[in-house]
């Protein structure tokens, strides 16, 4: 029997849960802080992508990951994106700011390697190489999609 009467959300439900269960396999059991480390990092991730390459990236992720993706996404107003590391960590470590300390690069690469498992290969090899040179070593280069 369907949870919510809908397959569509009883699915993205369950996806989000995989995917904030490999977040907390590294970061504990606080399922809060694990939604927010995943909305935070992607926030950071998506304004520093092409429009296109956002919006592929954006396609390729659950119903609910997509809107925490795109939560406060205002694609004419974009901000310019700091193209150093520092400044990309600094986002997230700002973003994370209202949780329990968590160490921003370790949250950037728990978030990237969740995307590099479950996202399409040739479309997070797209994400990765758009990215300033500086954070590219965060993303795991070996991992491919698996579903």
């Amino acid at each position: 029997m369907s949870a919510t009467g809908l397959d569509v959300f009883d699915k993205t439900v369950q996806t989000t849960n995989i995917w904030l269960g490999e977040i907390m396999e590294h970061h504990g059991p606080d399922r809060k802080v694990a939604w927010h480390m995943l909305g935070v990092v992607l926030r950071a991730l998506r304004v520093r992508l092409p429009p296109e390459v956002a919006a592929h990236l954006g396609a390729e992720l659950p119903l609910l990951v997509r809107g925490a993706y795109y939560d406060q996404y205002r694609p004419n107003h974009r901000p310019e994106a700091a193209r150093s590391l520092d400044d990309f960590l600094a986002t997230v470590a700002e973003g994370m700011k209202d949780t329990r300390p968590v160490n921003p690069t370790e949250a950037v690469k728990s978030v990237f390697a969740v995307l590099a498992r479950h996202v399409d290969l040739g479309q997070t090899a797209k994400v990765r190489n758009t990215l300033p040179k500086e954070i590219r070593p965060l993303w795991p280069e070996s991992v491919g999609a698996s579903e």
